[in-house]
Formats: structure tokens, sequence, C-alpha cells
């Protein structure tokens, strides 16, 4: 007897295939049989008449490493169909830490991971057990973050490495793999990672290459040297012979548009060339990061605390604003889209609240502050941790990586204060805006996008598709009603239209409501293999 049968649904199996008109039968945890069900006995039959059936949803880009442990704060994740998220992006994560570096990513990372306290692990192992021990709604996979590799070796130093210290570093990233992550990730406009060079890329990328991981990353400049900053990653993978995958790709700021369709054709080329390349892409056309990725690389040597040490000069301050104003060289955010386009979304103080949402030149005037000195300010009295939305481009730009088939869907969403609507709102926008209103992407693609497609990036075996013998994740949801309701103005509002969600066989949401449970496992690249060999 099956624990339940979902009958007479619209089945999208997440290859890109049409829609069929079937049945799914679930039990421990995994789907046992797709196909005509009505002579079969189960537990529960649900009548999916009308509705959509389809894998759960694959996040390929968050950082919900922490708060993966508050369901109550996590939960919007599983409302929206996400069954799996892929931690441990841009290079910035939680594991592996020491005893030394450990405070410093605390403090860094506080505004983007969040703050659950002390972290009871250094490697990436006690991570995942302490994962398995708090149990969470969903499941992960996770990326090992080229920052906390390079701070284990050689700390918060603004410099290159010595051949040693890049051997030493691949070594940890293979001992990462080993310990079950599924590639290595790397954010080069952050701290410490904007101080390596191309060599200590491709000496750590042979690392993740030789487990068949992927390379996730956030590259160098995604405004006025966008083309060069690809030219540098897809040289990497040439040389190391690591699969790339592009973070939250887009090219930044008005002026920069034609850069937009020459870097889709330089990835459409390397794709030519051999090299597996891929990216992710969420359905906005304003990012959300760290406030403090407003100030110049050089501020960020030494860590956060150094950084807010470096803001109470009033010297320091000038040379800041001089760089913003002059410097083109970095990922410089003010120049390439104005202060009346950088919101702040999230803050710690109660003192500060009345900020999110607030532009910096609004904040300004709050403030009775030039928007330099109000940011500074703001800076220091948050301790750094502090979030921003940037608006960055336009929907036209949007929309052609959007239909590439290159792309995957992912939310980068931020948790806390006044965040991007991405966080409640970024699966349900694609289904509504892109299929249902705009129809620039068949239902079958959008779903594909979401599900089989970053299912192959990271190598899952049995997650991703609707098929017999995988695990039971599923979202029901109607394509007629589907709609992402978060804004700009109101980010915490819950989509509509997303009734049912399975995870590994468990009904998370059910009825459009969180029903407690906590199903959701940290899957590893050993167990993958395991279950490959057991089947074999």
């Amino acid at each position: 007897m099956l624990e339940l049968i979902i009958k007479n649904g619209f089945v999208f199996d997440g290859t890109g295939n049409p829609w069929t008109k079937t049945d799914v039968g679930v039990k421990d945890g995994r789907i046992q049989a797709i196909g005509d069900l009505k002579n079969i006995e189960a537990e529960a039959v649900y009548d999916a008449t009308g509705l959509a059936v389809a894998p759960g949803f694959i996040d390929s880009h968050v950082h919900s490493d922490l708060n993966c442990t508050i369901p109550e704060v996590h939960k919007i994740k599983a409302m929206q169909g996400v069954t799996l998220e892929v931690f441990g992006q841009d290079g910035l994560s939680v594991a592996p830490v020491s005893n030394q570096t450990k405070p410093l990513w605390q403090k860094q990372l506080n505004g983007l991971d969040g703050d659950i306290g002390e972290w009871p692990w250094e490697t990436i192992d006690e991570y995942f057990d302490f994962l398995r021990e708090s149990k969470m709604i969903g499941n992960a996979v996770y990326l090992v973050p080229h920052g906390a590799i390079r701070t284990l070796v050689m700390g918060f130093d603004g410099r290159v490495p010595t051949k040693v210290e890049m051997e030493r570093m691949r070594e940890l990233v293979e001992e990462g793999m080993r310990q079950g992550a599924v590639g290595l990730s790397t954010g080069l406009v952050y701290p410490p990672n904007v101080y390596s060079n191309k060599e200590e890329l491709i000496e750590i990328c042979r690392g993740a290459a030789k487990y068949d991981g992927c390379f996730v990353v956030h590259i160098r400049n995604e405004s006025m040297h966008d083309l060069e900053a690809l030219d540098e990653v897809i040289d990497v993978a040439r040389k190391s012979g690591v699969r790339l995958h592009i973070s939250h790709f887009k090219v930044i700021g008005q002026r920069n548009r034609e850069k937009f369709p020459l870097a889709l054709k330089k990835m459409e080329l390397a794709r030519n060339e051999g090299i597996e390349v891929t990216f992710d892409q969420y359905p906005y056309t304003a990012a959300s990061t760290v406030f403090q990725a407003i100030l110049p690389p050089w501020m960020h040597d030494g860590g956060t605390l150094e950084m807010l040490e470096r803001l109470k000069s009033p010297e320091m301050r000038k040379r800041i604003i001089n760089d913003i104003e002059t410097n083109t060289d970095y990922e410089n955010w003010i120049f390439n889209c104005g202060m009346e386009n950088i919101i702040i979304a999230s803050v710690k103080s109660k003192e500060n609240k009345i900020l999110e949402g607030k532009n910096m030149l609004e904040v300004s005037k709050i403030r009775n502050q030039n928007p330099y000195e109000a940011a500074f300010d703001l800076l220091l009295e948050e301790q750094g941790a502090v979030t921003m939305v940037i608006h960055w481009g336009v929907e036209e730009d949007l929309l052609l990586g959007l239909c590439h088939p290159f792309q995957v869907v992912g939310s980068d969403g931020v948790f806390g204060g006044k965040p991007h609507p991405r966080l409640y709102g970024t699966f349900p926008r694609v289904l509504s805006e892109y299929v249902r209103k705009k129809k620039v992407l068949p239902l079958e693609k959008a779903i594909h996008q979401m599900t089989g497609a970053p299912a192959q990036i990271v190598r899952l075996k049995d997650r991703g598709l609707l098929k017999e013998n995988y695990w039971a994740d599923i979202v029901v949801f109607d394509p007629d009603t589907v709609e992402d309701q978060a804004t700009y103005e109101h980010p915490l509002e819950l989509p509509k239209g997303i009734f049912d969600v399975l995870i590994n066989g468990k009904w998370v949401v059910k009825d459009g409501q969180y029903t407690g449970e906590l199903p959701g496992q940290i899957i590893t690249r050993e167990e993958e293999g395991i279950n490959i060999t057991e089947k074999i």
C-alpha cells in the first residue's frame, strides 16, 4: 500500500517535457510509482485536478546557512515551493573555521547570514552534524567557501598567496569535498576573496575538479569590467578543468547595458569549446548584498573590525569618497547606480530601524548628513551588520537571461529587516509574471530551470525530477493563480497559489499552511556516490 497518491494532476517531470496527465504514488519518502494508479490502494489520496504537480524547486543561490535552523524564519522558502537550497555561496560561509578565524567570520557574516549565537563547529563535517541535530525544513547541499579556506591559511591579508599557501588552500578544498561539499564558491568582490589572483583560483579549482565539483562564482566585476571578469573565470575553468557556474548573472548600471548580450555570447563560446558553464538569475532588476560592499576593496584588508576602525578616520573617509567618485577598477556600486538607487534593507539596532526601506538620499535627509557621512556612520553604529537593495537595470536585459538555455533560478535571498522581495517571491514570480502574464517562458521550461537543471549542476542523482525511486520532493500549485505578492515596499507578503509541498515524502506545506514538519536533510557528495554504488 502506498502512503499517498496524487491523482489527476498535470505532471511536469522537471526535464522540460510538456505535462502528462498521470498519478504519482509516494511511500517511504520516495516516489514509488508514476502512472495510472486508480486500482492501487493508498493511505491518502490527493485529487490534483486542474493543478500542476512538479518536482520541488531548487534554490541555486541562497544565504540560509544559519537561518535554516530557525523554522519560523526559514519556512518562507517552503511556502514558495523550495525543497532544496545550495548553501556556502559567494565564498562567504560558516565552515571550515578555526578558533582564530571563527570570531572574524561571525562578525563578517552577521548581516548576511544572521546570528544564532556561538558556532559549535569548525570543520564542514561538524557543521553538517549541527544541521542534522538542529533539524531543517528543507534539504541543502554545501559549497566550500573560498573566503573560509583563505583565512585559515593567510587570514584577511590583502595580498596574493605564495605557492605553498595556494597548495594548502587547494588541499583544504579537497578536504571539504571529501567531507561532502558539492563544489567550491567564491565572491571576487568580497574580502578576502577580492585579493586573490587568477593563479590562486586555478589552483583551488583543481581541488574541486578532482571530485567533479562545480565552481560557483560571483565574478570580480558585474558592471564596467564585466566582460573581462567573465574572461577570467572562464580561463580558470579552462585551465583547472572545473565546471563553471556564474552566480546571479547581470550587468550593473544603465551605462553598461550593451555588455549583457556580449556576456551571454562569451558563455556560449565557452560551451562550444567544451567548458560546462551555466548561470543563475533572480527575476528582478535590483540586487541585494551587505552594505559594506559600497566601500573600495582596500578598506576590507584585515576584516570587518579593521574596516570599522578605518571608518573612524576623517582622512580615510576622504580617500574612500575619492575612490568612489573616480575609481572604476572595482565593483563601484555608488558610481554605477547612484545613492538614490541604494536602499537600506536591514539593520540590527532599534534606533536605526526607521531607515529600513529608505534610499541613501532619504537616509541623509533623516540624519541631516551628506550621503557619504550617513553611510559611514551607519556602518559604524551597526558594526557593519547592514544589508542593502540596489536597483541596477532594466527588464529587457533580465529577459535575455531568463530565456537562455544556460539559466537556472536562484533567489539570492537575504533574511532580516525589510529585505529584497526575492526572499519571498522569486519562484512564484517566475511562474506568474513571466510564464502566465508575459508568456516569455513556457511552463515546462520554467519548471525545468527550477528543478532538473539546477539538480544537474550540483550532480544530484535522485532529486530534481519526478521519477520512480527519486525522493518525493513535490510541489502542487495552480498555474492560473500562482503569484508573488512581495514588493519592494511590502517585501514580507506570502505568495499565493502554491498549495502543497512535500519534502522527503513529508507534507511540509498543506493547503497553503506550514505544517511544522522538519524532514530536511543535508545531502553530501559522498552520500550521492554511495547511492550510485548501491544502485549499480
